[in-house]
């Protein structure tokens, strides 16, 4: 973190098991606090994300330009973290 660096408070939830985790690895010392851990991770999973875009980005300009509204839905409805239908089982193999 760099001094002087404006920051902010914020309540977070998370399951049990991935605090009890994370305050295993600041008693080991591998963390320094559960702040410097979450800060870390938040930093890791943006970086991340930036990647994905650029390279989404990157694959959009090679082949054709952005999304069209169809296929945007498409890609929506696929990747929703709503929890999808079961299928009725057509097309899988046994």
């Amino acid at each position: 973190m760099v001094f002087g660096m404006a920051t902010s408070k914020i309540t977070i939830t998370l399951p049990d098991d991935q605090v009890e985790e994370i305050r295993g690895l600041v008693a080991a010392g591998r963390a320094a606090n559960i702040s410097a851990f979450v800060t870390h991770a938040v930093g890791v999973a943006l970086y991340d994300a930036a990647g994905w875009r650029e390279m989404l980005a990157d694959a959009l300009g090679q082949t054709g330009g952005p999304l069209t509204k169809k296929e945007r839905d498409w890609a929506d409805a696929l990747l929703s973290p709503r929890q999808r239908r079961r299928s009725s089982g057509k097309g899988k193999a046994a």
